[in-house]
């Protein structure tokens, strides 16, 4: 097991805990906006259908059931424009983080192969290498990558930490790039019904894929669109043969979607009313957020998508988390995405209402 461990490295947060105390001293509490973990209700259809389950014994099936196949593959077509989306193509998961970290293991990489991802990125992508001993492999631009060694490619649009969205025509060219040289191209795309100043496409609309999953598979989650962040529900799509050997070797692993979960994540497919609602919470507070934080003296950039805001003061970023914790405010440093964060930090308005209401008051 210390094998293992020591491949990875530091657990990032716990090097934020003597800033989060500093926070935390404040006369009117801290206002944690450095992990973006949804605080709004579980929407109440949603809580109703996983009651209705609740009285489930058996054991779940890992592709799932039947209703849920159908309500994935029903969004997929309704919201993702994936015309030829079947059963075949989808997949729940027990989270998407699950798949994100065990996915190059699952795959069979190993020593010798590389596994790439964005220069700024979501951490979980460069454990999933170590952990198989898989060569990490950072770029900016995807098709400026040597394709040699290359077997798994990661996007993420719109992106954590930046909220920069891949526009469609360069999505294009990254699947014609990845399939002309035999990369499996997996398109993590959690943020996606959080566009603000952009529209995220995903790589299986039609336009993008030409009606082919061939090579390319998409992630999704239900945490952040659902506020279903503690139900773990989760789904990829795509590719059919890809797939079919991941659901072969989840079966043997048992990871199984709870069946009370399969149920609950049906209700949340069906219904867009709810994640109407909570985007118009979000927006709301994106804009008081950002125009408090642009009147303190930040930089905002990118941050089109997705639930944080991407902003600098052109210093070291544990100076800004320090002064920020100084107010009350907790954010997360930007060399926890990696090097090219050093100047930046991310924002989440993840928080309540009156938290963020607290935030925008000690930012003036």
């Amino acid at each position: 097991m210390a094998a293992v461990s020591a491949r990875l490295p530091a657990f990032p947060w716990d090097k934020l805990e003597p800033y989060k105390k500093t926070a935390a001293a404040h006369p009117d509490g801290i206002v944690d906006l450095s992990v973006g973990t949804p605080v709004d209700p579980v929407p109440q259809l949603v809580q109703d259908a996983l009651v209705a389950a609740a009285d489930s014994p058996g054991y779940p099936t890992v592709w799932g059931t039947v209703a849920l196949r159908d309500a994935i593959t029903g969004w997929l077509k309704g919201r993702l424009g994936a015309s030829a989306a079947g059963h075949r193509n989808v997949l729940p998961v027990v989270g998407s983080k699950e798949l994100v970290a065990w996915l190059p293991t699952q795959l069979g990489l190993g020593a010798g192969d590389k596994v790439a991802y964005p220069r700024l990125a979501y951490p979980t992508y460069e454990v999933g290498a170590r952990l198989c001993g898989a060569e990490a492999v950072v770029y900016d631009d995807p098709w400026d990558l040597d394709p040699a060694g290359v077997k798994l490619l990661w996007l993420n649009s719109p992106s954590n930490p930046t909220g920069k969205v891949i526009p469609k025509e360069d999505l294009v060219r990254i699947v014609t790039w990845a399939r002309e040289h035999g990369i499996l191209l997996f398109s993590d795309e959690c943020y996606l019904e959080l566009g603000w100043e952009a529209e995220p496409v995903s790589v299986l609309h039609d336009d993008v894929c030409g009606g082919s999953y061939e090579g390319i598979v998409a992630v999704h989650s239900l945490s952040k669109r659902s506020n279903l962040a503690g139900y773990r529900a989760a789904f990829i799509a795509g590719d059919a043969e890809v797939l079919g050997e991941l659901l072969e070797i989840r079966k043997h692993g048992g990871m199984m979607t709870p069946a009370p979960v399969q149920a609950a994540t049906v209700a949340a497919l069906g219904d867009d009313a709810h994640v109407a609602e909570q985007r118009g919470r979000y927006a709301a507070r994106r804009e008081a957020l950002r125009a408090a934080l642009e009147a303190h003296g930040f930089r905002v950039e990118h941050s089109e998508a997705s639930l944080y805001l991407w902003v600098t003061r052109d210093e070291p970023c544990w100076d800004t988390v320090a002064h920020l914790a100084g107010l009350g405010i907790l954010v997360a440093p930007g060399d926890f995405y990696g090097a090219a964060g050093a100047e930046f930090v991310r924002v989440a308005f993840t928080a309540t209402d009156e938290r963020v209401e607290a935030a925008v008051k000690r930012l003036a």
